[in-house]
């Protein structure tokens, strides 16, 4: 079990950025919460099943925010040497 996932059916990490300090899922079941780092709200543009159809869209979000700077959402809560490719790394592998 990796660090974002404590519980079964848990996501503690964003599905299109890999922030891993707020729980996005429960029970398959979306909490609304807001990503501070790319702005996805947990059930709008994350939704899909790790397939491939289901993932097209994750990745479409996940291009365009890299695209445009992957800019932080609350810059504030960006941490000091903040390394968008190790952030990244932390999205579990059937979400990338």
């Amino acid at each position: 079990m990796t660090k974002a996932q404590d519980t079964d059916d848990a996501e503690d990490f964003c599905r299109i950025c890999g922030y891993d300090e707020e729980r996005f899922w429960e029970h398959s079941v979306p909490r609304s919460a807001i990503c501070p780092c790319c702005g996805t709200e947990s059930g709008i543009g994350d939704m899909g099943e790790p397939t491939w159809e289901g993932l097209t869209g994750i990745r479409e979000y996940r291009g365009h925010w890299v695209g445009n700077g992957a800019q932080w959402r609350s810059p504030t809560l960006r941490p000091k040497g903040w390394d968008l490719l190790k952030h990244i790394a932390n999205i579990p592998p059937e979400w990338r």
